[in-house]
């Protein structure tokens, strides 16, 4: 580039960044300016576009389909709820009478942790234990949802459709990560670590390369069409898993812990001896 047209380049980015934007799209050109001239860094940049996005964007477009609930019924017994706590790794979950619309609440795991005693155990009262359901429609906008949300001090809420039937759920971390990006938990890897060792299984973040995976369970898996574990996992799927699928191949069982819409996020992993022959 010769230093006219350099100039020119100059002059033009410069005069993007003071215009006024007049729309969402030149908005965010500006935005992408600015990030290009680093006078914004690449993340900041890019959760500016996040929020302008969430002000667009319905909670039909993020919330957890009703299929896909790991829900809580009244007559569920204390080691019943106990064991989906474990399985799950959810903060809250929504306590649902069968067969019926109907929400009863919202259950917190932490309030479960004093029935685990053996002295508490008889008190256990589900129904004295439940939060106040919030409850939204499909339609309602993902900014306004995020108020809603501060202003009622819950991180969940129940979507019903326009019959008031329940469609689904979304939580306030599902608002968030469309600005942010994913938000890991205590659950998570570490993000120093791929794997990560529980008492007789492993959680694995699916974008653990081949060699990664073979170093820690001294195994030999590879494929030519993709890079990852979770790639290899997908090429055994067919699809694209929900959350609690679970497949074995390779003396391995694969259970997804975490899934979006594209891609497989987090693996729990158990070795299994191989067959006597």
């Amino acid at each position: 580039m010769n230093d006219w047209n350099f100039k020119a380049w100059k002059d033009n980015l410069f005069a993007t960044l003071l215009r006024r934007p007049q729309n969402r799209e030149q908005l965010i050109d500006t935005l992408r300016a600015a990030e290009a001239e680093h006078i914004v860094d690449s993340d900041a940049q890019e959760m500016l576009e996040g929020v302008l996005q969430v002000s667009q964007m319905q909670v039909r477009d993020i919330m957890i389909p009703r299929s896909q609930m790991i829900a809580i019924f009244p007559d569920h017994s204390l080691q019943k709820i106990i064991r989906t706590i474990v399985d799950s790794l959810h903060s809250r979950y929504p306590v649902l009478v069968p067969d019926t619309q109907t929400v009863l609440g919202i259950l917190l795991a932490k309030d479960i942790l004093q029935f685990t005693l053996d002295d508490q155990k008889n008190k256990f009262n589900l129904r004295r234990l439940l939060q106040p359901a919030m409850v939204v429609p499909e339609t309602q906008h993902l900014d306004k949802l995020l108020n809603d949300f501060k202003k009622r001090r819950t991180h969940m809420a129940m979507v019903i459709d326009e019959y008031g039937n329940l469609v689904g759920l979304v939580t306030m971390e599902d608002v968030l990560e469309q600005i942010v990006g994913e938000i890991e938990d205590e659950s998570d890897v570490d993000d120093e670590a791929y794997i990560k060792k529980f008492d007789d299984y492993y959680v694995v973040k699916a974008e653990t390369p081949f060699d990664e995976f073979n170093d820690h369970f001294k195994t030999k898996l590879d494929n030519e069409q993709c890079e990852t574990i979770g790639g290899l996992v997908l090429l055994h799927f067919g699809h694209i898993p929900k959350r609690k699928e679970e497949i074995s191949f390779d003396n391995f069982n694969f259970k997804v812990l975490r899934s979006n819409k594209r891609r497989v996020l987090l693996l729990q992993v158990e070795p299994k001896l191989p067959e006597a022959s």
